[in-house]
């Protein structure tokens, strides 16, 4: 292997152990901001190793074993100053002889581990953007782009928030557990946020070479399903398994055979796994009888529910989306959901009645650099004969996209309008 190739292998190894990385080591250490720090040190030996050495065979067990000493060596550092220190140093030298094999360690680390780490980074004392965020750049691995595309803010902005809110987890000792009770409930929100965000991620990637991220999909409907067994009165954790799992359902017919997006509208709706839409409903029905009906994740599920039961794109009831996403917009204020209520509206009731509501969001600071308004701007104009206007529009939301797929998708859109605009 090249050293290029070498490279390309430890960030693609990196990016699926750090999660399980990090959530081993504050099991063992009871300190999440170290726990990362160490990782990261892991994954700078393997920069430094790997060209050398080659690629381990068991790369991942690699990394943990490198994490372990240095968590070790830390310790040790550290003179064994407080007595929970030297019981967690026996213990770790205790498990590195008995337990060799780190494959197993991690699989055994990668359950119920991950949530209560979750749980930890969403402790009340921090801030809901700083308990999200960090978490999702901590124990899920996202980048700071990713996590700041998520909540339409600028990267300086996230890293300033988790460079904080690790400081305020580290210098509080807070404690690393699951929460019960109304403890657990306080925290559930921003948990379910997290983990709804972990999905989106992998449902359409901010950047990259993919559109979908499937690996980031399972892992959040996994979560999300422990969420119900573990708050199973809760109506909004049924709602989010139940958007995640018909959302789901969509992937086979997502993607071409080339890994081009394939447009909702334009979807082999046979390839949708009519199972994972049964589960979905399911979980649905479940959230409308604990009373959850016109909460967040509920009433998107209802939308994409719309779409699961339409045999074919003609048969969506887009006035009752269109309805649906007003009804979310008057408990969540949201540009994007507005956004999504002008598409709603484009097909129940004219493209014309949509661009108004998007030209009134033209102005909207969130989404300066969110590529998504100019090109819905862009298929309304289109649908409207004004190929010009729509061209620049499609070019403006290609400048903006990160992911390559969507950037090409939008440029053949470009494309298609100039060539509409030269016919006409």
């Amino acid at each position: 292997m090249t050293a290029a190739d070498v490279h390309r292998a430890i960030l693609a190894v990196w990016r699926i152990e750090q999660p399980r990385l990090i959530t081993s080591l504050a099991r063992m250490l009871r300190d999440v901001p170290l726990a990362e720090d160490l990782t990261q040190e892991a994954l700078l030996a393997a920069l430094e190793y790997w060209p050398v050495i080659g690629v381990p065979e068991k790369p991942g067990a690699w990394l943990m074993a490198t994490a372990k000493r240095r968590a070790l060596d830390h310790l040790r550092r550290r003179k064994m100053l407080e007595r929970k220190h030297d019981i967690i140093a026996t213990d770790m030298e205790e498990e590195q002889q008995a337990m060799p094999d780190f494959d197993s360690a991690l699989d055994d680390d990668i359950g119920d581990e991950m949530l209560r780490l979750i749980f930890t980074a969403c402790h009340p004392r921090l801030s809901r953007e700083a308990r999200a965020a960090l978490a999702l750049r901590m124990v899920c691995g996202l980048t700071t782009e990713e996590i700041a595309r998520a909540f339409l803010q600028p990267a300086a902005t996230i890293a300033q928030r988790i460079v904080r809110a690790k400081r305020t987890l580290s210098e509080s000792g807070l404690v690393y557990e699951t929460p019960h009770g109304e403890e657990l409930s306080g925290r559930l929100s921003s948990v379910l946020e997290v983990v709804y965000l972990i999905f989106n991620e992998g449902y359409t990637a901010a950047a990259g070479e993919d559109w979908l991220r499937p690996q980031l999909c399972h892992e959040a409907l996994r979560l999300s399903r422990v969420l119900t067994a573990i708050a199973p009165h809760e109506p909004e954790a049924f709602g989010l398994l139940a958007l995640m799992e018909l959302n789901a359902s969509r992937a086979a017919a997502r993607v071409d055979a080339a890994g081009e997006p394939i447009l909702l509208l334009d979807q082999n709706r046979a390839l949708w796994d009519q199972l994972q839409i049964r589960r979905g409903m399911q979980a649905l029905g479940q959230a409308r009888e604990l009373g959850g009906a016109g909460g967040f994740y509920a009433l998107q599920a209802a939308i994409v529910a719309c779409h699961a039961q339409a045999r074919t794109a003609g048969d969506t009831d887009w006035s009752r989306i269109a309805g649906l996403y007003a009804e979310l917009a008057s408990i969540a204020r949201s540009p994007v959901i507005e956004l999504n209520r002008a598409i709603a509206v484009s097909m129940a009731e004219s493209p014309r009645a949509a661009l108004a509501i998007v030209e009134g969001l033209l102005s909207e600071p969130a989404l300066k650099g969110y590529h998504l308004l100019p090109s819905v701007l862009g298929d309304l104009l289109y649908k409207l004969g004004r190929y010009d206007e729509a061209r620049a529009a499609f070019d403006a939301a290609a400048a903006l996209a990160t992911n390559r797929r969507e950037y090409d998708l939008l440029r053949r859109r470009a494309a298609e309008a100039a060539g509409a605009a030269m016919s006409s």
